[in-house]
């Protein structure tokens, strides 16, 4: 509950107040926020550098690169919004410039869905292949949004935010998503 004299950082979850109070100090210099920055949105950058580019090798060499544009471009950041879409938005940003760069997608190896940070544990290999079937016959925007969500625990409004889309917008797409998956996963093609 929020009182009319809360100010920001109190209206905020600890996580992304965290989250601001380490990225401040990041803008001032200090190498032990960025570090504690990386522990604690690594697995978000990862994911989203993921859905985009679809090539685990892409996309940890766009996490890392996420985090040294992060360190360059801290001074710029202004505790507004959300601090983890601000840090996405620069992961998402590099994503879209590597795929420009070298438009090429391919699909998923076992190894690459097992580096997905947020996987659970005890899913087998068949499983993990119907999956990966299943979230292939989604659309670009809707494996964005149930990777974001599922694999990095964004809420719907910080994918809103990231991905520039109404909180509307993520909302259908989201359970649109969860629907077709539903019925590829119970066998069902008919969509």
């Amino acid at each position: 509950m929020q009182m009319g004299t809360a100010t920001k950082t109190e209206s905020i979850t600890p996580d992304a107040a965290r989250l601001e109070e380490l990225l401040l100090r990041v803008a001032a210099g200090d190498r032990e926020a960025l570090g504690a920055v990386y522990k604690q949105t690594r697995g978000a950058v990862y994911a989203t550098a993921l859905g985009i580019l679809k090539n685990a090798e892409d996309a940890a060499d766009t996490t890392q690169d996420t985090f040294v544009k992060l360190w360059e471009s801290a001074d710029r950041y202004r505790p507004q919004g959300s601090p983890m879409a601000w840090v996405l938005a620069i992961a998402r940003n590099l994503a879209l410039m590597r795929l420009r760069q070298s438009s090429r997608t391919r699909t998923m190896t076992e190894e690459e869905w097992d580096a997905i940070p947020a996987a659970a544990a005890g899913v087998t290999a068949e499983d993990r292949a119907v999956l990966q079937s299943a979230l292939a016959r989604l659309s670009d925007p809707e494996r964005q949004i149930i990777l974001l969500h599922a694999a990095s625990g964004l809420k719907h409004r910080e994918i809103g935010q990231l991905l520039g889309l109404p909180l509307a917008t993520v909302l259908s797409k989201y359970h649109r998503a969860r629907k077709k998956l539903r019925t590829l996963l119970e066998g069902d093609d008919a969509l």
